[in-house]
């Protein structure tokens, strides 16, 4: 397997497989798979990431448009946030979103509870330092 369209491939086919759980990098951690339409393309794409449960609204989760701390944000967060919703594959269950963006002290707040929890994402925001802001989405059931 090579790109990053076959690796998604293998995590999504071992995401389903295992009822929302995958292995590697990712054993343990939260996933999602957001379901979006490309904005040029008009394909109906699938792309796997981490989530971060709110604790005070089990209706939302946030997303992080980290790209590995690439200084370009991922093409699927021009996508979602052209229409302002999406799909969201959680465990065995899909259901439908709406996607904001979040701002300033909650964004701060929200990116920085994921980076303690998952290192990883501190180590992207160093990356991106000076260069770009990794947005935050939450997305809400709708």
């Amino acid at each position: 397997m090579t790109g990053p369209e076959n690796w998604n491939a293998h995590v999504i086919e071992e995401f389903r497989a295992n009822e929302g759980r995958v292995g590697g990098q990712f054993e343990g951690a939260p996933m999602t798979l957001v379901h979006h339409r490309g904005r040029k393309s008009g394909r109906e794409l699938v792309n796997p990431m981490m989530y971060l449960r709110d604790d005070g609204d089990p209706d939302t989760i946030y997303v992080f448009a980290s790209k590995g701390g690439a200084p370009t944000n991922p093409d699927w967060y021009y996508n979602v946030m052209s229409v302002g919703a999406a799909e969201v594959e959680v465990g065995r269950e899909r259901y439908p979103v709406t996607v904001t963006e979040l701002q300033g002290d909650e964004r701060d707040r929200v990116y920085a509870e994921q980076a303690h929890r998952y290192p990883g994402f501190a180590d992207y925001e160093k990356k991106t330092t000076g260069i770009r802001t990794i947005p935050v989405l939450a997305l809400h059931r709708r």
